[in-house]
């Protein structure tokens, strides 16, 4: 999901003199910023010798210029397998990282494109995009070091109790919030609803998550580039790692073919799914433990209203309706959801 520790960016004009210069990239003659997506911040950059995509890595938890760089390795090598990908370009010193005033930024070829919800997607499509993601995790498999699969564990799944505190203290922040609004009215109504259900399904907590391996770590619409019907890029691998697989893939279909009234396009999932499964040979029963996972995070998590009422961040306040929604549709419908993942 969409999500981190940072605060809202402060508006931050990038040196794109000292930039340009390092890269050999020409002189700028319009920066203008990226509005998609939550974290970190990017520019649609035009100078005398090209189109770029500047990215400025503002994210402390993801910032390093080390793990920028592996990040970075990483894009080139599986551009090398012919993944689908934009990998930065290097500057004068051969290196693709620039840090400038205690800022991380990187320059990125500009792919033409646009992004595209699980709605715009025709089955057929939805396939394509389960397969190519398959062939990310396959992929990766190749070029990332085993010792850090190796050393890696899931972590372990939400402990209601501790969740069912984090209600209580949410709700008390509903009601002190002034002047009261309808975000406030439908955050009570769900906290409450979210209660209910947790006490109702507390004993359904699952283990430990399975098997792990190199996944992309935030595979949503706005971090696929589209040209045409095909994905022309997967961009954004801020969050590179090792984590369960199948959980990846659970976690970008929710994203992907959410309806806006909280439910999702079954049939679509279904077709994701089983190209998913065939390009990363995955079996129907890891899907289905993944579902389980990813259905018990979802019943536990609360990152939108923590945003909201713990640091006064709205940004993702107009994702609440369908994401709470969700939860309990999903709920209601399990088995045809893991049906449809792992069928």
């Amino acid at each position: 999901m969409l999500r981190s520790s940072v605060p809202p960016p402060e508006l931050h004009t990038p040196p794109l003199r000292d930039l340009l210069r390092r890269y050999a990239a020409g002189s700028a003659l319009t920066c203008v910023p990226v509005d998609q997506g939550l974290l970190n911040r990017g520019y649609r950059l035009a100078t005398t010798h090209g189109r770029y995509f500047l990215k400025h890595h503002f994210d402390p938890e993801t910032a390093d210029p080390a793990a920028i760089a592996r990040q970075h390795r990483a894009t080139q090598r599986l551009a090398d397998l012919g993944v689908p990908v934009a990998p930065p370009l290097a500057g004068r010193d051969g290196r693709t990282v620039a840090v400038v005033g205690g800022h991380a930024y990187a320059l990125h070829p500009w792919i033409e494109g646009r992004h595209r919800h699980g709605g715009q997607l025709t089955t057929e499509q939805c396939g394509r995009l389960g397969a190519l993601l398959g062939v990310v995790h396959a992929s990766l498999e190749q070029v990332m070091p085993p010792q850090g699969r190796a050393a890696a564990a899931p972590a372990p799944s939400a402990d209601p109790d501790d969740t069912l505190a984090l209600v209580d203290d949410l709700l008390g922040r509903v009601r002190r919030h002034r002047p009261a609004d309808t975000f406030d009215e439908l955050a009570r109504y769900r906290l409450l609803e979210r209660r209910r259900l947790l006490e109702r399904h507390a004993d359904r907590r699952p283990p430990r998550g399975g098997s792990v391996g190199w996944v992309h770590g935030d595979f949503h619409p706005f971090n696929v580039l589209y040209r045409g019907a095909a994905p022309a890029a997967i961009v954004d691998w801020d969050r590179l790692g090792v984590q369960p697989r199948a959980e990846e893939a659970v976690r970008a279909a929710v994203i992907f073919f959410l309806r806006p009234l909280g439910t999702l396009h079954l049939s679509k999932v279904r077709a994701y799914a089983r190209a998913y499964r065939c390009t990363a040979r995955a079996t129907p029963s890891e899907l289905a433990a993944a579902v389980h996972r990813v259905w018990w995070e979802r019943l536990n998590d609360f990152w939108m209203l923590r945003w909201h009422y713990e640091r006064g961040d709205t940004r993702a306040d107009c994702q609440f309706p369908a994401s709470s929604a969700l939860v309990v549709w999903w709920t209601r419908e399990y088995e045809a959801v893991c049906e449809a993942f792992s069928g």
